[in-house]
């Protein structure tokens, strides 16, 4: 396997512990690295950030466990789409939230009520961008996932395109996602690592339909699905609505479900041919994907492990700092928009 080269299960084990927050990972992450670990507290201008914002994200997990795979979607759409600069959560008829593929998005209302609590400890001080960051972090980690470093120290962008969201479809194979991926500086660890977020939450049937009964135009099921999986989700996913009725949603992993909790049963599900988006299931048919699907399947402890690894490299993703940009009083407009 590769990874300059695939070398994680010695050192990210040691690098990557469950005490992860007391390691500098900054050599791990993609040169260069210009944010900071503790960002607010060294600087002191928010000592307390961090807290505040895990105060608020556990207020809201306890009500709703789905806010795991929002966030973890909405970090995803703005990250991989020109850089974690918080451009997801702007408003406007032609920002980047307006684009098809980010359709259903959630999570906003959390990160406004996180930015409230801020502005008024700390007015002017914490950035969207940072708070996006580090409430995915402790949302995955009350879900199951490792408590991994957020470095900060992020700033907000100024403006917002739907015209600029290059997101791949759910549908495409596995070569395309990895020059995907490797266009925004990750690497085929990451690809297979990042996707094991679909262990929690839901996709709308409109994802799936075409694999249920015409793949490929062939009129029949995707054959890399298996045929009790096939029956069971035709139940969930009709061929053609009826009239009036919305997309249903299915569960991404069934066997977490509402719980939202990680899982490696969503890598043993892609070996038994039972994933349902078919970006997912395309990870066996890579020969290192392959390999670090049976390796997550039998480890779940090394999957959590390279997530948290990879959740920080996508985090450092051309990031805004210095003078670029600004600190947004609201994460939905501009400081010149208010």
């Amino acid at each position: 396997m590769r990874r300059e080269n695939l070398a994680f299960f010695s050192l990210l084990a040691l690098a990557l512990s469950l005490c992860q927050r007391y390691v500098d990972a900054a050599s791990s992450l993609q040169p260069p690295v210009k944010l900071s670990w503790h960002y607010y507290k060294h600087h002191n201008t928010c000592d307390e950030a961090e807290v505040y914002v895990r105060h608020e994200v556990e207020k809201f997990w306890k009500e709703d466990k789905s806010i795991t795979p929002k966030l973890l979607r909405l970090v995803y759409s703005d990250c991989m789409v020109n850089g974690c600069d918080a451009s997801i959560l702007l408003d406007g008829p032609n920002s980047e939230k307006k684009a098809p593929q980010n359709r259903g998005l959630g999570g906003f209302v959390i990160i406004d009520k996180i930015k409230a609590v801020l502005e008024n400890r700390c007015p002017g001080v914490v950035s969207c961008a940072d708070i996006l960051n580090l409430a995915t972090r402790d949302a995955v980690h009350m879900a199951g996932a490792p408590s991994y470093p957020v470095f900060t120290g992020r700033r907000d962008g100024m403006s917002s395109s739907a015209a600029s969201v290059d997101l791949p479809s759910p549908s495409i194979s596995w070569e395309l996602a990895l020059s995907y991926f490797r266009s925004k500086g990750l690497d085929v660890l990451d690809l297979a690592t990042l996707l094991g977020a679909h262990s929690v939450g839901r996709t709308h049937c409109s994802y799936v339909v075409d694999r249920l009964y015409n793949f490929n135009g062939t009129g029949k099921p995707d054959p890399s699905m298996g045929a009790s999986f096939v029956t069971g989700i035709k139940k969930l996913c009709p061929q053609r609505l009826q009239k009036g009725q919305s997309d249903p949603l299915v569960f991404l992993d069934p066997e977490s479900g509402s719980n939202y909790k990680f899982t490696q049963s969503y890598y043993s599900r892609i070996q038994s041919h039972k994933a349902v988006l078919e970006v997912d299931q395309q990870l066996i048919f890579g020969n290192d994907t392959a390999q670090i699907t049976d390796e997550f399947a039998a480890g779940f402890e090394n999957f959590r492990k390279s997530f948290a690894l990879s959740m920080s490299r996508m985090g450092n993703i051309n990031v805004l700092t210095g003078n670029q940009g600004e600190i947004r009083r609201n994460c939905r407009i501009t400081n010149k928009g208010k």
